[in-house]
């Protein structure tokens, strides 16, 4: 997995953690953690799916 995929997921875990902590002490301010969550979500698959792509390249013209 690559590096910027593994601190986003890494991002993603805290925010989680967090929003957790403020919905459990009753502040709504729990919201925007499970948005920035989601967020940190979305690019954690992206920059995965990107490096398994370029991998994927990478084979297809070693082969060739």
């Amino acid at each position: 997995m690559p590096r910027l995929a593994l601190y986003t997921l890494a991002v993603c875990v805290l925010a989680i953690a967090a929003a957790v902590v403020s919905f459990a002490r009753g502040s709504w301010l729990g919201v925007v953690w499970i948005l920035l969550a989601g967020i940190s979500s979305n690019m954690t698959w992206y920059y995965a799916r990107k490096a398994r792509a370029g991998r994927a390249t990478e084979r297809e013209g070693a082969t060739s």
